[in-house]
C-alpha cells in the first residue's frame, strides 16, 4: 500500500529534524574540538584561494602559520582587543551597545557601521562566507554562541590572532610578523602591533608594509588606547560590575 500524504509528511518532517540535530551535533563537535586543536585553515582562507584560482591571480601564495599563544607578543591581543573590541574580555559574543549604535545610526541615514565582536569575526572567518546576508549573519550569531560557551576567551583570542586576514593572503599573526616585520611574532612591540590591527578590518585596501596617512593615524589612537586600557593586563582583569567598560 503506498504511504498517505500525512505518513509521508511525517516522514519529510521526520527526516528533516533528524538531519537538524545531525547537523546541530557536528557543527558543536567541531567547535569542541578546535578549542584544543589548532584550526589548519578557514573559510575565509579558502574563499581566498578558490577566488584565485577563478580570477587566475598568477604568483599568488597564501600564506599562514599558526604560532601558539606563549610565542605572541603580549602586546598583539590587546592592539586587536583595542583596536577591534575593547569590550571583549567582559561580554558574552554580543555587544550590544555597539549593536544600538550602529541601528540608531542607521536609522539616522548615516554610513553602515560595524557592530561585530571579536568573538563574532572569529566565528565568521572559521566557518562562513565574506558578504551580507540574513542567513550569514544568523550562522554567525548561532557559531558565536557556541564558541562563547564552549572556549575561554584566551582561546578565542587566540585563533583569532592565528586567522584573521592582515594583508592580501597574509593570514594570522604568524605570517604577518615573517611578511611585514621580518621578526617572530613574539619581539612583535606596541608599535608593531597597532599597526596590524590598524588595517582592520579592510587588510587589502589598507596596507601595513606601505601605511597611508589614516593607518598611521589609526596606529598612533590604537597605541594610545592600548596604554589606557592599562596594556596586557587589560586582558585579564575581572568583569566591571556594571558590566560596562568606560
Amino acid at each position: 500500500m503506498p504511504p498517505t500524504p500525512r505518513s509521508l509528511l511525517r516522514r519529510i518532517v521526520r527526516l528533516v529534524a533528524l538531519l537538524a540535530i545531525a547537523w546541530l551535533a557536528l557543527s558543536w563537535l567541531v567547535v569542541l574540538v578546535l578549542r584544543f586543536v589548532p584550526p589548519w585553515t578557514s573559510a575565509f582562507m579558502m574563499e581566498r584561494r578558490v577566488e584565485a584560482v577563478l580570477t587566475g591571480e598568477k604568483g599568488f601564495a597564501l600564506r599562514h602559520r599558526w604560532v601558539p599563544w606563549d610565542e605572541i607578543s603580549p602586546q598583539v591581543g590587546i592592539a586587536m582587543v583595542a583596536g577591534e573590541d575593547q569590550k571583549f574580555p567582559f561580554h558574552h559574543g554580543f555587544d550590544v551597545d555597539a549593536i544600538q549604535d550602529a541601528i540608531d545610526a542607521a536609522d539616522e541615514g548615516k554610513r553602515l557601521r560595524g557592530a561585530s565582536t571579536i568573538s563574532q569575526q572569529t566565528a565568521k572567518n572559521l566557518f562562513l562566507w565574506n558578504g551580507r546576508s540574513f542567513i550569514r549573519k544568523g550562522l554567525e550569531a548561532y557559531f558565536t554562541v557556541l564558541i562563547e560557551a564552549t572556549w575561554p576567551k584566551r582561546r578565542i583570542l587566540e585563533v583569532y590572532m592565528n586567522t584573521v586576514e592582515l594583508g592580501d593572503g597574509v593570514y594570522g599573526v604568524g605570517a604577518a610578523s615573517d611578511t611585514f616585520f621580518h621578526v617572530p611574532p613574539s619581539r612583535l612591540g606596541v608599535a608593531q602591533a597597532a599597526r596590524l590591527a590598524a588595517v582592520l578590518p579592510n587588510p587589502r585596501r589598507f596596507r601595513v608594509d606601505a601605511p597611508s596617512a589614516y593607518v598611521l593615524r589609526r596606529t598612533a589612537w590604537i597605541s594610545q588606547q592600548m596604554a589606557q586600557l592599562g596594556g596586557p593586563s587589560y586582558l585579564s582583569r575581572p568583569a566591571p560590575v556594571s558590566g560596562r567598560v568606560r
